[in-house]
């Protein structure tokens, strides 16, 4: 099919606002709590670093899994929950325990709220930016593809299927092509009630916040997971959205007095708080990856 000028240009829009939403976080929490952009990046490279081992394992390891389990059709019931709790925990286990190794190696002086949330807004930003990156290459990819014949640039045995992945590309209305910036605005939410949660395990001194931060990391991603099979895209953006209302609640929550995270707990030793750095087909479970609300729909 031959796109409109709408059409491509909502799938040009999406790309650069996910791009953009990434870097207005961390310029917002930048200026309004005086933060420095190195946390920024430290928080992005924690991301990039998780996703090291998270996609091989979910790639070599967890799809194995799934083949030996016979979880191969997510339309049942059981394939789906099963591959959905599993995602959504490699996703949580991988992504939070770098974020408490990153606390607990790399920023040991960042122990206050706001230097969380920078933190936070480089760990869900660099992911808003880099899905961007890849969503723009997608479009120009699919815009040299218009007119051409598939035969020339695909092996002659795959040729039916980029051909229907193309009109996949394109059949979504341009409406839905935003879809994919809403969800990133919704994660950026997610990234900085868990970079929160995780910092409360060293000024609580408790291991229970970083559980915390898992399993919440883990029940976002899986149930994003199950509904977009269930109850197709629109509604799960909104579960999502509720999500992120939630995440903004924990934010608020943990923020304590003046602004500061609250104290250790009696008897623990004392921190030390200066800011560092200043003194669309059917589904198929490898598919389901793709669509999680990570990377990782993280």
């Amino acid at each position: 099919m031959n796109p409109g000028s709408l059409d491509i240009a909502a799938r040009g829009l999406n790309a650069l606002l996910m791009i953009a939403l990434g870097l207005a976080l961390g310029a917002f929490v930048a200026r309004r709590w005086k933060q420095p952009w190195g946390l920024f990046g430290i928080g992005a490279v924690t991301f990039v670093l998780s996703q090291v081992a998270h996609i091989p394992f979910n790639a070599f390891v967890l799809n194995a899994l799934f083949t030996r389990l016979g979880w191969t059709d997510p339309t049942l019931a059981g394939t789906l929950v099963g591959v959905a709790a599993s995602l959504g925990l490699s996703a949580g286990v991988f992504e939070e325990g770098a974020r408490w190794l990153m606390f607990r190696f790399w920023v040991r002086k960042a122990r206050r709220w706001e230097e969380a949330l920078m933190i936070g807004a480089g760990h869900g930003g660099v992911e808003a930016i880099l899905l961007g990156v890849l969503v723009l290459y997608a479009l120009i990819q699919a815009l040299a593809l218009q007119g051409t014949d598939l035969a020339s640039v695909v092996p002659a045995g795959q040729v039916e299927t980029a051909r229907l992945q193309v009109e996949a590309y394109w059949a979504a209305p341009w409406y839905a092509a935003l879809l994919g910036a809403l969800e990133r605005l919704f994660a950026l939410c997610l990234h900085l009630s868990l970079s929160v949660l995780v910092l409360q395990a060293f000024v609580r001194q408790r291991w229970i916040w970083l559980l915390l931060a898992i399993a919440w990391h883990a029940f976002v991603d899986g149930a994003a997971v199950a509904a977009s099979q269930v109850v197709g895209p629109n509604w799960t953006e909104a579960l999502i959205g509720v999500f992120a209302l939630l995440s903004l609640a924990i934010v608020a929550a943990l923020r304590g007095p003046a602004g500061r995270t609250p104290e250790p707990a009696a008897g623990a030793p004392p921190q030390s708080r200066p800011p560092i750095g200043r003194q669309d087909e059917p589904p198929s479970v490898e598919r389901l990856d793709d669509s999680r609300f990570a990377p990782s729909h993280g």
